[in-house]
């Protein structure tokens, strides 16, 4: 499917088919992967075994927004890191599960502990440990730089890469198409 174009109303990124637009107005949790989708996938690694990964700030602005309208945000990512937990409580991310290389469990779990239906949420990923996730929920979508597989399965593809705001893009469009988008609130952290 991947933002089929047609004359269908534009998103703030770009043309998209409409049943990506009545898919994101339902969604009532995002689920995001970290490295590769929050970041551009790189880990640094320093000499004395310290790990240094960079963020968007962009996609904290959007993370904030998008929990100011309602929509609530987890993250579940393969690694287990002190940098992830530390950023994603800074984004108020309540939600944080690491060390899951078996995603999927994780995201059904999460979804029952919400009470919210499998079709209310949207997952970012952006490799293979993300597709379980991805073709099971309402809205699967892949960052513009995604594993060629992913790209094939998910239902939305960003126009931008991880790391360089496609979560914010994520956001904006939940967010648009909810109607939420022009109150936004929150800051770039």
């Amino acid at each position: 499917m991947n933002n089929v174009l047609n004359t269908n109303p534009n998103t703030l990124y770009g043309m998209v088919n409409e049943s990506i637009l009545i898919k994101a107005k339902k969604i009532r949790l995002l689920v995001c992967d970290v490295d590769g989708v929050f970041s551009d996938g790189r880990i640094y690694l320093g000499n004395d075994g310290e790990e240094l990964k960079a963020f968007h700030t962009k996609d904290g602005f959007g993370i904030k927004a998008l929990g100011s309208s309602g929509v609530a945000v987890a993250i579940i990512t393969g690694r287990r890191s002190a940098i992830v937990a530390k950023r994603m409580t800074d984004l108020n991310i309540e939600h944080i599960i690491q060390g899951q290389e078996d995603k999927l469990p994780a995201l059904l779990s999460l979804a029952k502990e919400l009470t919210i239906n499998i079709d209310e949420i949207a997952y970012i990923g952006d490799d293979m440990p993300d597709m379980s996730c991805i073709i099971r929920v309402g809205l699967g979508i892949a960052v513009q730089d995604a594993h060629p597989m992913v790209l094939a399965k998910a239902d939305y593809t960003t126009f931008t890469r991880g790391g360089f705001g496609a979560v914010r893009e994520v956001c904006d469009l939940i967010m648009q198409c909810q109607n939420s988008l022009e109150d936004a609130k929150g800051a770039s952290i």
